[in-house]
């Protein structure tokens, strides 16, 4: 393995092996790395949707008070490098592939061990740790969490501080079908005497996350308790609210990304960043939060991909992610006509999902890509009615509108954060 294009073919080559849950082999590389996920001041966020626009809020409040950031994502939208990288720039080819080679090390000795090799999310979950710990140090990593929590390759980690955004019916072949189930397993990253954050409403799911949270003497701050945020309006590009809590009150303040449910994920970021102010002297001053939401850009996340005529991506994967987005879109563009295309996972709630979408749009398209796990034209075909359609083709639908599209149009692209991904190589390669 010499280039870069080696490593990624070696790494996405992993994907054969499945999901692997448990920690044995993160345990097991850690060992052998000299235990770089000890060596850092890490915060740990989990949750059902929100992860990633969190993460980008608190890393850009913390890039504005000066501080030097990591950030270990998934998926990518734009390049592979995005899901490793310091203050917002995805890290270089070359590091990528000298990672990949000192784990590819590990990964080949694993492959005659009882627990067996790795898969890729733990191969590109050792490189981030070792990353952060001895090629580039930071002042703080945030980590997002894979899947769940309690077995995610992340949960080898002992945080400052753990974030779980909401918790919602998704990946139920994994973490359960009920939302108390899916909490226990969010619930994982808690962990002794470290506070956690979070703003998960169902009444079952909290009492998992209380409990859990006492057992392990973490103290809780909950959302519409110990903070809040009031929406007051948007703007053009993001949410305007006010926030507050035990450690602050902050008029006015505005995201950089757009949808009401953004100053949830907000108020989360805030409130972490008040907590590390507070308990870690970390000098965060009000503007530097303030500009840091103000600048926070999420590629993905109800993002402008096109201002003329108007092209919107968003990986609402989910059938919250959905339900989200259909309010945004009720909140800025009612007054709009709506072509959405549309691709997903199969083993995703499509009927609840797609129900939702029918209701905001003008003409809907399913689109089936190839992705192991994809919805193909077999999955869509009992949603099809007069305003609906299954197309071949993404980019004659995305031509065909561009040609044609007046003020009064729009077109989302939404679903898959996948499909996302390769639309936005299609558009712009």
């Amino acid at each position: 393995m010499e280039t870069y294009k080696e490593a990624i073919s070696w790494i996405h080559g992993r994907l054969r092996t499945g999901i692997k849950p448990g920690l044995t082999r993160m345990e097991w590389m850690m060992e052998q790395l000299n235990h770089p996920e000890q060596r850092l001041k890490a915060v740990h966020i989990g949750g059902t949707n929100g992860k990633g626009s969190t993460t980008t809020m608190l890393r850009s409040i913390l890039n504005e008070a000066g501080y030097e950031v990591g950030t270990f994502t998934s998926p990518y939208i734009e390049q592979f490098n995005e899901r490793i990288s310091v203050n917002g720039r995805s890290i270089s080819d070359e590091e990528i592939t000298e990672l990949a080679k000192k784990i590819r090390l590990l990964a080949d000795e694993m492959e005659d061990m009882e627990f067996g090799g790795p898969s890729e999310f733990e191969i590109i979950t050792a490189m981030a740790f070792y990353y952060f710990a001895f090629v580039h140090p930071v002042d703080i990593v945030l980590f997002e969490v894979g899947l769940g929590g309690r077995l995610d390759s992340t949960n080898i980690v002992h945080p400052i501080l753990s974030i779980i955004t909401t918790i919602g019916m998704d990946h139920i072949a994994f973490l359960g079908d009920t939302l108390a189930d899916i909490a226990f397993e969010k619930a994982g990253i808690i962990k002794s005497g470290v506070p956690v954050i979070t703003s998960v409403h169902q009444p079952e799911a909290l009492d998992v996350i209380d409990r859990t949270a006492k057992e392990r003497k973490a103290p809780v701050y909950l959302a519409g308790r110990d903070f809040s945020a009031e929406w007051i309006g948007s703007s053009e590009k993001g949410e305007k609210f006010h926030f507050q809590s035990a450690f602050s009150k902050r008029d006015h303040l505005e995201t950089g990304l757009a949808g009401i449910h953004q100053v949830q994920n907000a108020a989360l970021a805030v409130m972490a960043a008040d907590f590390i102010r507070a308990f870690y002297s970390f000098l965060i001053e009000y503007e530097h939060v303030e500009i840091g939401l103000k600048k926070a850009r999420w590629p993905g996340r109800f993002e402008t991909i096109s201002e003329s005529p108007l092209i919107i991506a968003d990986g609402a994967h989910n059938e919250e992610g959905i339900k989200a987005l259909v309010q945004t879109l009720e909140q800025r563009f009612s007054n709009k006509h709506i072509t959405i295309l549309f691709a997903a996972m199969k083993d995703k709630p499509l009927d609840a999902m797609i129900n939702q979408l029918k209701a905001a749009a003008d003409q809907l398209y399913f689109v089936p890509f190839s992705f192991p796990r994809a919805a193909q034209k077999e999955d869509y075909s009992i949603f099809v009615t007069d305003t609906e359609a299954i197309t071949d083709s993404y980019e004659s639908i995305i031509r065909s509108f561009k040609a044609n599209a007046t003020q009064d149009h729009i077109l989302l692209i939404t679903g898959s954060l996948y499909f996302i991904s390769e639309v936005k190589r299609s558009m712009f390669c």
